[in-house]
């Protein structure tokens, strides 16, 4: 496929960047056919940003510091998503919120990753919350954002078991295994048009 006509795909994390990876494998691999164009990042020390200068992706640090609002933040980012015409924006493991005007612009184009299977154990600590319930099963969740927390059309989900011999380290790499195989996934899907949002659900045609 020639490379102009590829979609060009924006990452945003605030952390390791373990996703990020999968994902630039799966386009390595050509499992993906994509243009892994940017990171988006808010965290200085995130190991995201040596991730990505590895792979040779660009990098753009926005610090919610160095801006007085919210809005000048994401107007911020904005700007760098339409620069590298941005056409799918890939959340994972970015810790801020995006606000309800920045979901509007992009919906339909912004995905994320949740480590439970949603609607259960929403916010940033789901493996933990889902351990420490005591439940049996619990997964991880690919979904369309939307302006509610850990709350649009779900894409994908995939359970995981928790066993009676697990900790929550060996469940966190049980999730985070999950997460791998099926971020790519949902991102190649989209690509390829496959996706389809009828009202809360979402059709895969």
């Amino acid at each position: 496929m020639d490379e102009k006509n590829l979609k060009n795909i924006a990452v945003f994390a605030s952390g390791r960047g373990t996703n990020f990876s999968a994902i630039a494998q799966a386009i390595k691999k050509g499992k993906i056919k994509a243009n892994l164009a940017l990171v988006v990042c808010d965290n200085p020390k995130a190991g995201v940003i040596k991730r990505a200068k590895r792979q040779g992706v660009k990098v753009v640090l926005v610090l919610r510091e160095d801006f007085k609002s919210k809005e000048e933040f994401e107007a911020k980012i904005i700007q760098h998503l339409e620069e590298n015409k941005i056409d799918l924006v890939v959340l994972a493991g970015f810790m801020r919120l995006l606000s309800p005007n920045f979901v509007k612009r992009f919906y339909g184009r912004i995905i994320n990753i949740h480590p439970a299977l949603l609607p259960s154990f929403k916010g940033t600590q789901g493996i933990q919350d889902a351990f420490n319930y005591g439940v049996k099963v619990t997964g991880v969740t690919v979904h369309f954002v939307d302006e509610e927390m850990d709350h649009g059309p779900i894409i994908l989900q995939e359970v995981v078991k928790i066993k009676e011999n697990d900790t929550l380290e060996s469940l966190e790499e049980k999730i985070h295994k999950i997460e791998h195989k099926i971020y790519p996934e949902a991102i190649r899907l989209f690509l390829e048009g496959r996706l389809k949002i009828e009202g809360r659900k979402v059709k895969i045609i």
